[in-house]
Parts: C-alpha cells; structure tokens; sequence
C-alpha cells in the first residue's frame, strides 16, 4: 500500500550527510522510501505529520524481552550484577511457552510507543518447553522487525558457573536448536523483518568451547553473533581469575570479533580493547540505564565513538532497566557521557544517530535506520505540539525536551502506530494477562 507523510515540520533523515528537512513530504511504496520533498500529491493513504518532527525508527540492539515479566522484583532492586541474576534465576526457572510469549508482545509494544522499530533480542533460557520460536511469533503478531538471537547457558553452580543447574543446556543440543532456528526463521534478503543471531549467554555461563563452536557455526550460517562482554568489576575479575586475560582478549582469541559480532554491555572496556574493537569493526550495545540501575558504571561511549568503534543502543532487560522506552535510553546515554566528560561531550543530535543508524550498523542492517530513497519505510513521527516541547526554540532537538511517546510509527510502511495506540494489538488484553501471570509467579 501506498502511503504519503505530508506537512512533516522536520525530517532528520541520518542519511550520509546528515540533512534535516523542514516542511517536506515522504512517500512510501511496497515498504520502500520512495520520494522525499515538498508538496508532493497522490491517491496514497494520508498520514498528517503538521507540527511533527520526522525521524528513522529507533533501532534497540539489546534486550530480554522475557524480563517484561520480572520488573522491580524485591531482593534484586538493589544489588549488582551477579547477586541480581542468583535473585532472577529461581523466578525465571517457572517460566514456560505463554509467559515467553506475552511477555515479549508487552516488551515490543512498549517499544513500539518509544519509536522503535527494530529491535533484537537476547533468549538465553528455555525452561518448561519454552523456544525462540515464542518470542518471534510475538513479534510477527506486532509487526516489528525482529533480531532474534538464540542464546544459551550451559556452565551451571556445580561446574563453577553462576546459573543454577536447572537452567544449563546441553552444548551440543544448544548447537543442533541453533541450527533448527536459523534454518526455520532467518531471512537474509533485503527488508527482511526476521534475522536470527547466535548469542551464548555470557563467559561466566558458558565453555570456551561453545564459544568457538559458536563462532564456527554463525559464519557457516552467515549470521551475527552476540554475547554480554565486560559489563561490571566482577565480570572483568572473573575473566581475570577463570582465563588469565580480559574480556577483550577471550574474545579475540574465540573468534568473537568482526563485523558479524556486537558484544552487549561493554562498560569496562579499557584502551586496547576500544582499539582492537575499532580495528575489527566489532559492534557494542549501550544500555545506560541498565548499567546505571546495577551500578556497573559508565560506558565509555566517547571514546568508542572517536576511535571509531560501531556503537547502537540497548534497553536491556526489564528486569535490570524496569523499562523499555528507548527514546528515554537515548536521552540517557546522552547525559551520562555528559556526566563523564563534560557538557560538550555528546549532542541530542549524535545520542539520535547513535539510537537509529548507528544501531542499524551495528545489526548489519544498511537498508534501515535512515531516511533515504530506497531504505525501509521505518519511520516515527513525534508531536512536538505538546506541553512537553512547549518553548522549545529546536524542536528537532527531541532529547532535550521530548516528547518520549510516539504519535505515529510505521514499520515496513505498515502503521503499527496511531495516535499513541498500538494498532496491531489488543493491548489492554496482553496487559491483563501480563498481570496474571506476574501475579501466579509472585505467588
């Protein structure tokens, strides 16, 4: 179907050189970008973008949709990594097909609000029956274009790891379900709604050898592999104590960096593994709420960004984050670089391309996160009519005033969005079921 955007206020399109576009129009056809300019006329379905700004669809590089279910659990409000996941693992370990299911339909709406479009997720549990397949139909009944990655544990309490027993897998049945997943989902044509990545938990999780095999496995597929890497102190002491090297240098040495990999977290990063990650074009999910709510200290975004290193943004889990509003992520990774290197260390400007192209990149996903002829029609519309941009004198700055809710937002040219209401979900439905099933596990 065809669709004009007309009257747009502002367009920043992150498209190579950067333009912004006052008072222009956008056409749509077959999901395509087809025609950026003004008064632009036609038959096509009209969306109304006066008194908007116009930007790609944010794109999240990090999230456990499962979590959605797990926000504000007492005795992990308030405790560091480690501490915070021996609290989650018992919860987590009564989950089953349904609560994988709704929980990602609630995490994907609440993303789809915040204007985001693309987003990936993290599955690295599959207690009770539960498979990835869960989480993608999800996402197929919202229309969100979906980076699903199959992640695993498979080092349990008894071997020496942090998760419980109940919850490891057995490596080889991880490699053959990687397999059947990739070979039953992926899709690497262009606009592609549904790309599978290969994702063993963590190193605190899993063997060095489901590393390599992972590895091994993910370029035999041509897919992307993703891990949590060198969050917090006790993650780089593990590393220290376990391998005898830093994060960093595992994961060179097991294949885990190029352009095919991203690496989540990264807030311990030190100089020679910001270099051999800018060197090797390896990419990294920011997620600053969730290091700031854990107490894992600040990512040192600035510098991978000067050195060159492919950075996105991530909500995290909302277990770890208690939100998934990824406009509010973007806002705050922002202030944090501020906070850590001045007021000049990082414009509302670069934190939205950082939120939209640069996530993209770092996904591998070229043909998304802009505005240009021919890139997918994934785009959000922002109203910036009301109170919260009130007196703004540059609207197009969006992080500095808001709004934090999208108006509209259109996936594959498709409106998922429509004046603030998800349209492609009975949301107060999902919500109500949600609560039921928080409510039998807190009980």
């Amino acid at each position: 179907m065809a669709i004009l955007i007309k009257n747009a206020r502002t367009v920043l399109t992150m498209d190579t050189s950067l333009s912004e576009v006052a008072d222009t129009d956008i056409r749509i056809e077959n999901g395509v970008i087809t025609e950026i300019g003004a008064g632009l006329t036609g038959p096509e379905n009209i969306i109304d973008a006066k008194g908007c700004v116009v930007t790609p669809g944010l794109v999240n590089t990090h999230h456990h949709l499962y979590q959605t279910l797990t926000r504000a659990v007492p005795g992990g409000q308030d405790a560091l990594l480690f501490g915070w996941l021996q609290t989650l693992y018992p919860i987590w370990a009564r989950f089953g097909p349904e609560e994988m299911f709704v929980s990602a339909q609630i995490g994907l709406a609440e993303l789809a609000l915040s204007g985001c479009t693309l987003t990936s997720d993290h599955l690295y549990l599959y207690p009770n029956g539960a498979r990835l397949d869960d989480t993608i139909a999800a996402a197929q009944d919202i229309g969100m274009r979906f980076h699903p990655t199959r992640g695993a544990m498979s080092i349990g309490e008894s071997d020496g790891g942090l998760p419980p027993d109940a919850l490891v897998e057995d490596e080889a049945a991880i490699l053959e379900d990687c397999i059947r997943v990739i070979d039953a989902h992926h899709d690497a044509s262009a606009g592609s709604m549904v790309r599978v990545g290969v994702a063993p938990c963590s190193p605190f999780s899993v063997s060095r050898d489901l590393m390599r095999d992972a590895a091994l496995l993910a370029r035999d597929k041509e897919v992307m592999l993703h891990t949590h890497l060198a969050e917090n102190d006790e993650d780089i002491a593990y590393s220290l104590e376990k391998f005898g090297c830093r994060p960093g240098q595992y994961a060179e040495d097991l294949g885990w960096t190029g352009p095919d990999v991203w690496h989540a977290h990264c807030v311990k990063l030190d100089g020679h593994e910001i270099d051999l990650f800018a060197k090797s074009r390896t990419g990294v999910a920011h997620c600053p709420c969730s290091n700031c709510r854990l107490g894992s200290g600040i990512a040192p975004v600035r510098a991978m960004r000067d050195a060159g290193v492919p950075v996105g943004l991530g909500v995290d889990g909302s277990a770890s984050n208690d939100a998934g509003n990824l406009v509010a992520e973007a806002r705050q990774a922002m202030l944090l670089q501020r906070v850590a290197n001045g007021a000049n260390a990082m414009s509302a400007r670069e934190a939205l391309f950082i939120a939209t192209r640069g996530g993209a990149e770092v996904l591998g996903r070229p043909d998304c996160g802009q505005i240009a002829l021919g890139k997918r029609a994934d785009i959000a519309i922002w109203d910036v009519t009301g109170v919260e941009s009130a007196g703004s004198w540059d609207p197009a700055a969006l992080l500095l005033a808001g709004p934090t809710r999208v108006k509209h937002l259109l996936i594959e040219g498709r409106q998922i969005v429509r004046d603030g209401h998800v349209t492609t979900l009975d949301l107060p439905r999902v919500i109500e079921r949600q609560t039921a099933l928080a409510r039998r596990l807190m009980n």
